[in-house]
């Protein structure tokens, strides 16, 4: 019954190993290699597989996900004869599992050293200046060639990232202070920029200001000359009115000898008013109007003789408010009217001495003014 027992369970261990020999369960993205007796026979795919047992052997299985993989830093020597740093990371993908198995012992180490022979070649041919600021193009560079390198080993470049470019410490403590002395130049440059933005601002201000300020001086100007034209035209206008006034009230009041006479004793206080006045000349018309004074016989030159024909009263007309200039200003309506009894009064006077007797002595020409004509607007 030992020996059955120990059989039996000999039998169930063989059967299990056969059974583990022949089902192969490869993973989801992988790909097995099946060799038999060393010979490559076929390729498992994901899922379950048999397989003839101890016959059939598994002998890789490959991951067919794209994968990355990053390369230590690598010395490199630029045009200018300057030792870079420089580590790239590199993503592929395997194609083709059976290639990648036997066209090539290791294609990671492989790709390694083409990245980096290809890395010396392409930096070899720029100066450190076009290594720095030209990654792209070495990124470029690098995808073709690993491309066309690694097409028949089974895998397949998708990119290639430069990570760092590492200068030596004293070419960066030349760039630090290249960098820093750019950026106080272009600091001195934007602070002369802005100065003189700052003067040609303020220049055109006060230009502006200037001109403004002609320009107010100018208009000032004109309308303080248009006020005081308006004014003169009113004061000259209120004079010519005061004037036909006075000669109106002359006209109508016909003055004889006495009341010229009255007039002059009324001035005599008058010339002799002041503390300075010591000595002072008495007109020759004073006397000649105190020799009129009790006789109607005698006249002096300038009054008009006493008529009896019909008195031509002047009418001044009505008053407007009319707009001169911008301003008010009272102006006579009836102009016309004035200037015509103007016209008749002088005509009046004129004929006047015919009428008087012939005994009247001539008066004194040279102490008697010549009478003054009404004046005319």
């Amino acid at each position: 019954m030992t020996f059955v027992f120990a059989f039996f369970v000999v039998l169930v261990l063989f059967a299990i190993l056969v059974l583990a020999k022949t089902v192969r369960i490869v993973p989801q993205a992988r790909a097995g290699i099946v060799e038999r007796f060393g010979k490559y026979r076929a390729t498992l795919s994901p899922g379950l597989n048999i397989v003839t047992p101890f016959a059939d052997r598994v002998r890789y299985v490959i991951d067919m996900r794209e994968q990355v993989v990053s390369f230590p830093p690598q010395p490199v020597i630029t045009e200018d004869n300057l030792v870079v740093s420089i580590d790239t990371v590199i993503y592929f993908q395997v194609t083709d599992p059976v290639a990648a198995t036997y066209e090539i012992a290791n294609y990671i180490s492989a790709i390694e050293q083409l990245t980096m022979t290809t890395l010396r070649n392409i930096v070899g041919g720029m100066d450190l200046e076009q290594t720095l600021t030209s990654r792209e193009d070495i990124n470029r560079g690098l995808s073709g060639v690993l491309d066309e390198a690694t097409g028949r080993w089974g895998v397949r470049v998708g990119r290639v990232e430069i990570k760092g470019i590492d200068p030596p410490p004293s070419i960066k403590d030349s760039m630090e202070k290249q960098m820093r002395a750019d950026r106080d130049k272009r600091a001195v440059i934007l602070t002369a920029e802005g100065q003189r933005q700052s003067a040609i601002l303020t220049a055109e201000g006060n230009k502006q200001a200037a001109i403004l300020n002609a320009e107010g001086d100018r208009e000032a100007r004109i309308l303080r000359a248009q006020a005081e034209r308006e004014a003169a035209i009113l004061q000259a206008q209120g004079e010519g009115q005061a004037i036909q006034t006075v000669f109106q009230a002359i006209h109508d009041g016909q003055p004889d000898q006495a009341l010229l006479a009255y007039q002059y004793l009324q001035m005599m206080p008058k010339i002799a008013e002041g503390d300075a006045n010591k000595v002072w000349v008495v007109p020759s018309e004073i006397t000649k109007a105190l020799e009129g004074l009790g006789s109607a016989v005698h006249q002096v030159a300038g009054i008009p003789a006493h008529t009896d024909g019909p008195r031509t009263r002047v009418d001044m007309g009505s008053m407007e408010r009319v707009e001169v200039g911008g301003s008010e200003a009272m102006l006579s309506k009836a102009h016309d009217d004035v200037q015509k009894a103007i016209a008749e009064a002088q005509q009046t006077a004129a004929a006047a001495p015919h009428d008087a007797p012939a005994e009247t002595p001539a008066p004194d020409a040279a102490a008697t003014p010549p009478a003054e004509e009404p004046p005319t607007q």
